[in-house]
């Protein structure tokens, strides 16, 4: 028995000493868990790199929508099936749609994106905020499990991405002098800058003709200003004396040899001091980052030269208002006043700009009058009666016109097709024949917040019989209004060629000054007397009426050409485009 359990002993203890068969052993115990944490690990690598293919994927979907931004959701969709996710559910807004084994879920946001660093990244796009230039794309997808799938549900994929595409444009509202009058233009640069202009019709005209590159012109002004190291948006943020803003002008390359010559005439001669605001010149928007050198690609920035010097010497007037009786011969007129007051341009909409779709320019509210005596000739007007003099206080006030770039399109997504829309609308005129409650008062003719009254005031005076002198009083007022914008698309053709078009009041259908003839109302009143002058005034309106019309047609030239000069028109409003590009969509986040 002894020898049986020793026996046994013997064996169990040679048992405990035999490794050869303990690796057959552990891998049977250890397999089933290795194979577990193998699948696994390969259905997570499957689940990564499908992740990163849907997400490169959902990446040239925003890319594509960004660029097609009028028909994103299209895009979007276009794209994903060209790339294999041809089953596909569109989740709007406010719903929540699961994606299952056979169709994914897609969601596209259009909305509007600011790069500005002092905006937090996750802040910088605003789903569905207008203008859009920006779209989201959200795309949820079951994943594919290989291993996994017979003990866990298939986890959801989600990606996401926003591209941006800044369509950009520079356009300006304003208008180009029609005919060309040294005698006047120097009057009126003389009245808001100071010092003896004396330019000749030759100069203005190569003013007129001369573009400028506004780039080019901001890196002059730098140098003017003594800025270096700094962005266009820097310089543009100061401010800068109408002196030293021609000789930047005529430091411009590529400038005619005439006109720079003009440029540095009106440097030279300029005695205004006032700092004007070069943001209330030109707005550059994204461009203006830019550093100094730098040029955006793609994107003509050009500016008229006559344009930009009245606009700058409209800012430079301090008083706001100047006279420019020199030198004005009007024919049919004597004793000539003409006065004229330029509002305060309004903040953020200056006469020239860069910028995407939302972009607002606007002109200078103005303000005219002009008083003279007519020429009378022959006073017998009949009946005894003798027409001794005959006055025209005309008055004219001008809103603001308004241009707005509402749409930049690529319809094939080459630069031929682009397309730039502009909602334009020409400022409100009111004009009179009649008294001022501003007349002798040029701090209330100045003051664009106030509103002027008019009342009758002498027409004209009349001999009548034995009657030495008989006041006629009288006064007449015409408006022409625009409610609503006009659209005016231009083409690439037109924006190379840098057409001007131009949109009207519905109701401008004659001459300014001849319309306020034809609505005169006149009175007569002989100290108070109870007199029927009926009849008088049946023979002294005709007679007054043909007078004023006889001036109407210079006194309109002067008028229009004056505030043509200024970038405002009777009535109208004229737009160009210089520059645009649909730009490149761009991942942003």
């Amino acid at each position: 028995m002894r020898n049986a359990v020793a026996g046994m002993r013997q064996i169990c203890r040679r048992l405990l000493r035999e490794r050869r068969a303990n690796f057959a052993i552990m891998t049977a115990l250890t397999a089933p868990v290795a194979l577990t944490l193998t699948a696994f690990a390969v259905d997570q690598g499957a689940l990564f790199n499908e992740r990163r293919a849907a997400q490169s994927i959902v990446d040239l979907a925003a890319i594509s929508a960004a660029a097609n931004i009028n028909n994103a959701q299209a895009a979007v969709l276009t794209t994903l099936s060209d790339n294999g996710i041809t089953s596909i559910a569109v989740q709007t807004s406010g719903t929540n749609i699961a994606p299952t084994a056979t169709k994914a879920v897609v969601q596209v946001v259009p909305g509007r994106y600011t790069s500005l660093s002092s905006v937090a990244a996750g802040s910088r796009f605003e789903a569905n905020k207008l203008p859009y230039n920006a779209v989201q794309v959200s795309l949820k997808k079951q994943g594919t499990l290989y291993f996994g799938s017979s003990i866990m549900a298939p986890p959801v994929i989600g990606t996401k991405a926003i591209a941006n595409a800044q369509a950009q444009a520079t356009f300006s509202v304003g208008s180009r002098l029609l005919s060309v009058n040294d005698g006047l233009l120097n009057a009126l640069l003389k009245g808001l800058v100071g010092g003896n202009i004396t330019l000749s019709v030759m100069d203005y005209n190569s003013l007129i003709a001369a573009d400028i590159n506004v780039l080019s012109f901001v890196d002059a002004l730098a140098v003017q200003l003594n800025l270096t190291g700094v962005s266009y948006s820097d310089v543009l943020a100061s401010k800068a004396t109408v002196g030293k803003i021609a000789t930047a002008m005529a430091n411009v390359p590529g400038l005619g040899n005439t006109a720079k010559v003009a440029l540095q005439s009106v440097a030279s001669k300029a005695t205004s001091t006032v700092q004007i605001p070069l943001s209330h010149l030109i707005d550059l928007g994204t461009v203006g980052r830019l550093g100094l050198g730098q040029k955006p690609s793609g994107l003509n920035v050009e500016a008229s030269a006559m344009a930009m010097l009245t606009a700058a010497a409209s800012l430079a007037n301090g008083t706001n208002q100047a006279q420019l009786d020199a030198g004005l011969i009007i024919p049919g007129l004597t004793g000539v006043t003409l006065n004229i007051a330029v509002g305060e341009p309004m903040q953020s909409s200056p006469w020239l700009a860069v910028g995407e779709a939302g972009t607002v320019v606007r002109t200078a509210q103005t303000r005219i009058k002009l008083l003279a005596s007519v020429t009378v000739g022959n006073s017998n007007i009949g009946g005894g009666t003798s027409l001794l003099s005959v006055t025209l206080p005309l008055h004219i006030e001008i809103a603001y016109a308004e241009a707005k770039l509402t749409d930049i399109s690529c319809p094939t997504g080459r630069p031929e097709s682009i397309k730039v829309t502009i909602a334009a609308r020409p400022g409100v005129v009111e004009a009179h024949l009649a008294a001022s409650n501003a007349d002798g008062n040029p701090g209330a003719f100045a003051d664009f917040t106030k509103k002027e009254v008019f009342s009758n005031t002498e027409i004209a005076a009349v001999r009548l019989l034995l009657v030495p002198l008989l006041s006629v009083k009288g006064s007449a007022a015409f408006e022409m209004t625009n409610i609503n914008s006009t659209n005016l698309v231009f083409n690439h053709t037109e924006i190379t060629a840098k057409t001007i078009k131009t949109v009207s009041t519905q109701n401008l259908t004659q001459s300014l000054t001849t319309s306020l003839v034809s609505n005169l109302s006149l009175t007569a009143n002989l100290l108070g007397l109870p007199i029927d002058l009926s009849a008088l005034l049946g023979t002294v309106k005709p007679a007054v009426v043909a007078l004023l019309n006889g001036v109407a047609a210079p006194v309109d030239t002067l008028v229009y050409n004056l505030l043509a000069a200024l970038g405002v028109r009777v009535g109208q409003a004229d737009v160009r485009v210089t520059g645009a590009t649909c730009g490149r969509s761009v991942l942003v986040q």
